[in-house]
Formats: structure tokens, C-alpha cells, sequence
């Protein structure tokens, strides 16, 4: 069975040396907090991710949260839907408004097939209600 290269180590620095961004619409506003929420980011740092698609997007304002890595305090964001497919990595920015609003921290996958949780790392430690999302609004990730 073939090695899973980001289990072992094998890569060094980043591999993704050119990528389309990923662009996706917010579908669902959310507004809520945890301290508490164990997430375990996947080793990985990146993810395939489809047309039509819907993810979750979920704050964090935790400097330590990267791949592999638990996270505890989150914000809940929304729910996008992917308008074309593309690879989503660490580190890419998020965009609203024209803005980098934060980075992705890496991804879990605790409620896979039904959806990815993009977790982003954020200064501020906010929820989407509480960032103005509103449903329909463009939302960008770009290298």
C-alpha cells in the first residue's frame, strides 16, 4: 500500500505552486461560539473540492491551529457552496469584501460525506452574523 506522502513527512514546503482560486457564495449565516469543540485538523493540507459542493466555515482565532493540530475555540462562519472546483490548501486567504478576513488553519472532517469544515484562521474571534455575512455574498479562497 502506497505511503500517504503528508503522513510521512515527505514533502518539505508547500507543493502547490500555481492554483486557480476557489470562489463560493454563503448559502447559510451562522452565529455561534465554543470553547470547547476538539476539533482534530487533519495532517493533509489540502482538499479537493467540488462544484455545487457546500462546506462549513469555521473561525478560529487559536496561533497554533495548523494541520494535524486540535482546535478548541471556534466561531461558526456558514455554509458555502463551491461555484468551481478547485484545491483548497493551508494557508490560502479567505476574501469577503474584498478583504483577507484570514487563512485557512487546515480541515476536518467530522460530519463527512455531508460536508468539510475549512477551518480558518482569523485576528478576530467572530461568527459570521457578527462579521455582516449575509446569505448570497461572495466569498473567495486564493493562494
Amino acid at each position: 500500500m502506497a505511503k500517504d506522502p503528508y503522513k510521512a513527512g515527505l514533502f518539505k514546503s508547500n507543493p502547490y505552486a500555481k492554483k486557480v482560486p476557489v470562489d463560493s457564495r454563503l448559502t447559510v449565516v451562522l452565529d455561534s461560539k465554543l470553547d470547547n469543540r476538539e476539533l482534530k485538523l487533519m495532517k493533509a493540507i489540502s482538499r479537493a473540492v467540488r462544484k455545487y459542493d457546500i462546506h462549513e466555515l469555521i473561525f478560529t482565532d487559536e496561533t497554533g491551529a495548523n494541520p494535524g493540530q486540535k482546535v478548541d475555540r471556534v466561531a461558526y462562519g456558514g455554509f458555502v457552496e463551491i461555484l468551481n472546483g478547485g484545491v483548497l490548501v493551508a494557508g490560502d486567504k479567505l476574501y469577503w469584501n474584498e478583504q483577507c478576513i484570514g487563512e485557512i488553519a487546515g480541515f476536518d472532517e467530522t460530519h463527512m460525506p455531508n460536508h468539510l469544515n475549512i477551518v480558518i484562521k482569523s485576528e478576530k474571534f467572530i461568527s459570521g452574523l457578527e462579521l455582516g455575512f449575509d446569505t448570497g455574498m461572495s466569498i473567495s479562497f486564493i493562494k
